[in-house]
């Protein structure tokens, strides 16, 4: 299955969250390795977008508030570095809408 292309990504989720130092999970130096900054918040929308495009969803687990989905793969950096990831994207049971929930780094 795939993310549908109308899935909410939250703009503040990248650029109060994913690209924010953070002391614990912080994510942005992560991402800072493939050139996604606070500068370029769009540039790391498009990258997600692309992976839930060439990458299939599976479900990780139900509870009350929906399905959750991983979409595993690389986000194209934008300086040439790809970064392996896991995202994370809720089907909620409330009106069947996807929302994109998180990416972490893929552990091997």
């Amino acid at each position: 299955m795939k993310i549908p292309d109308n899935a909410i990504i939250p703009p503040e989720k990248l650029t109060n969250y994913l690209l924010v130092p953070r002391t614990k999970d912080d994510k942005s130096k992560f991402l800072a390795q493939a050139g996604f900054t606070q500068d370029n918040p769009e540039k790391l929308l498009t990258a997600i977008r692309q992976l839930v495009t060439n990458n299939e969803a599976i479900i990780d687990n139900v509870n009350e508030y929906g399905t959750f989905y991983t979409v595993t793969g690389y986000l194209e950096g934008i300086n040439t570095i790809n970064l392996a990831v896991v995202t994370v994207w809720l089907q909620s049971n409330y009106d069947g809408s996807f929302r994109f929930i998180t990416l972490k780094p893929k552990k091997d």
